[in-house]
């Protein structure tokens, strides 16, 4: 195993001051207020925000603090308002149109607006809401969060969601309100509050809250738009994880095991901006809601609007088992059902591989599907185990194998494999069909969806049919001095497209219309370079991955010492 050099912490250079600490933000947000005078200031708050935080530390003197939860409908009337979007499934809902107006009791705005004027003095609206219940404010805080720290605090069970009492369910079933309603709510409010946002709070560490002047972010933002940039990956345990992620990317050793990294979903993802030494904390996709052409393509823009639709993640299995057995929606289904506008089409490309790895995809030539189906549901309520490798290929996978998983699909990869998937973006609708035996990390069985499952699997995608256009189908493109170029995939389904670069030697690429995703996966070291000069030399290491966003247009990887490099590239076909 190599010595690790990933970087876990990248960081965006950003010109400006941070204010650092409870104390300081305190004073700072006070100064916003003139002694004898009347003014509001609304601090607008992501969901997953702490906002007893806020009631306990900024108590600026003469100013009375206002909770927008207050002028919130009451949880009976939300729950109502959103059931449709929750709707009776475990996992799924249904992508809301609900936005932050609806949770709000008009009538109890109207019944303070002398107060939310600022007609009553100083006042500081605190929470969800903040900028629309009190619009005649002079200054406007944003307190953002990253989606992973709000899912960790799902599970230590430390907030409510938008508008109800939730925090005592399932992690899962915060899970689903926040990525079907409560996200999707405070994203659209963020998107149009943006250019009237004065200062960024970032909330994320709770005991190391910092906050920065808008300008600040904004102009990293710009900066990030114009160069190659990474987000900040994080890590997670899985049923099924393995140990290869420990090593390579100097992970804590005494964890049981790490099965998922997402390196690229910048929904998900985070970026750091580095304020004079402060590492200040923003979700990634705001680069995307400020920047979304320049980054992504005019055409790429058009087609899905300001969301990023490609997703590199890592699934490790080094010492760990299979996966469990699944299929992802078309998109007529996840259109359909779920309010989606595109599916989980993906791919594993094998970074690493025991010599007993397989991944298995695709149904062997002539099953029956009916009794698929009934075994499938006979091994989920506790019959005999499913026997996989009667109705599905199996197939021997070794290092740098690249199998298309386009939606329909039945696949899994399994145990002592490290892959990188590239897919598209949406990254929760997996259908388990079988899985293994084995109870989730909560100790209890994990959801099995063999009934939406059923509706979409692809009975042609058969033993012909995987190795013709799915498994390691591999092609010349290009070659010069140094380098070598193979287009790897992805299926013809598929919106993105792949490609293999070998080289000793710069390579030159050209982002070609489309957001260009790449990681490299050989090598120790490169360097991103301009030919231009148009942006400063970037420095990527094994395994990472990294963004050049579509404006950058011409750049080279340039390997650091003799040792052969290789990366994988994936960009939107247009």
């Amino acid at each position: 195993m190599r010595k690790s050099n990933y970087d876990k912490f990248p960081a965006i250079k950003a010109e400006g001051e941070a204010v650092c600490g409870w104390e300081a933000i305190g004073a700072a947000v006070g100064e916003m207020f003139r002694e004898g005078d009347t003014a509001v200031v609304a601090l607008e708050c992501y969901a997953g925000v702490h906002i007893e935080d806020f009631f306990a530390n900024l108590k600026p003197g003469g100013v009375r603090i206002v909770d927008t939860r207050d002028f919130f409908k009451s949880i009976e009337e939300v729950e109502k308002m959103t059931a449709r979007h929750m709707t009776g499934d475990v996992l799924f809902g249904y992508v809301t149109d609900l936005k932050m107006e609806d949770f709000i009791d008009w009538d109890k705005v109207a019944a303070q607006q002398a107060l939310l004027g600022g007609k009553e003095g100083n006042v500081l609206v605190i929470g969800s809401g903040a900028a629309l219940i009190a619009p005649a404010y002079r200054k406007l805080i944003y307190a953002d969060m990253a989606r992973w720290e709000i899912q960790l605090r799902f599970r230590r069970r430390e907030f409510d969601g938008l508008g109800v009492h939730n925090r005592s369910e399932a992690t899962s079933l915060q899970h689903k309100r926040a990525y079907f309603i409560d996200w999707r709510v405070c994203d659209d409010l963020k998107r149009r509050l943006l250019e009237r946002i004065d200062w960024w709070l970032d909330e994320n560490r709770r005991e190391q809250p910092k906050m920065t002047a808008a300008r600040t972010v904004m102009q990293a933002l710009a900066r990030a738009a114009r160069s190659p940039f990474r987000v900040v990956p994080f890590f997670d345990p899985a049923p099924w994880g393995g140990q290869w992620m420990k090593e390579v990317c100097d992970l804590d050793r005494e964890k049981e095991n790490y099965g998922w990294c997402f390196d690229c979903v910048p929904e998900e993802n985070s970026l750091l901006l580095d304020i004079g030494g402060v590492r200040f904390e923003i979700p990634s996709v705001n680069l995307i809601f400020t920047h979304a052409r320049e980054v992504l393509g005019e055409p790429v823009e058009a087609r899905f609007g300001k969301e990023f639709p490609i997703r590199f993640d890592f699934l490790d299995t080094m010492g760990g088992g299979n996966l469990s057995l699944q299929v992802h929606p078309t998109t007529q289904y996840i259109r359909e059902t779920f309010g989606m506008q595109y599916t989980q089409d993906e791919s594993y490309y094998l970074l690493d591989a025991g010599d007993d790895a397989v991944v298995y995809l695709g149904l062997r030539t002539g099953i029956d599907r009916e009794a698929m189906l009934a075994d499938l549901r006979e091994a989920q309520a506790g019959g005999k185990p499913f026997d996989a490798e009667k109705y599905v290929n199996k197939l021997p996978a070794k290092k740098h194998d690249h199998y298309l998983i386009p939606g329909g699909t039945v696949h899994c990869s399994g145990g002592n494999s490290m892959v990188l998937e590239i897919s598209s973006t949406p990254n929760l609708f997996t259908f388990k069909l079988w899985d293994w035996q084995r109870l989730g990390l909560d100790g209890k069985p994990r959801p099995i969806n063999i009934g939406h499952g059923s509706c979409v699997i692809d009975w042609g995608r058969d033993t012909e049919y995987v190795h013709k256009y799915l498994a390691n189908v591999f092609e010349p493109a290009a070659e010069g001095e140094g380098w070598r170029e193979e287009k790897t995939g992805l299926h013809r389904n598929e919106f993105i497209e792949t490609r293999r670069h070998w080289f000793t030697a710069p390579v030159d690429h050209h982002t070609e219309g489309s957001v260009n995703v790449l990681n490299l996966i050989e090598g120790d070291e490169c360097v991103v370079e301009s030919p231009d000069n148009a942006f400063e030399p970037f420095t990527v290491h094994y395994a990472e991955t990294f963004i050049i966003p579509e404006c950058v247009g011409k750049y080279r990887i340039r390997p650091v010492g003799t040792q052969p490099c290789a990366t994988i590239k994936a960009r939107v076909r247009v």
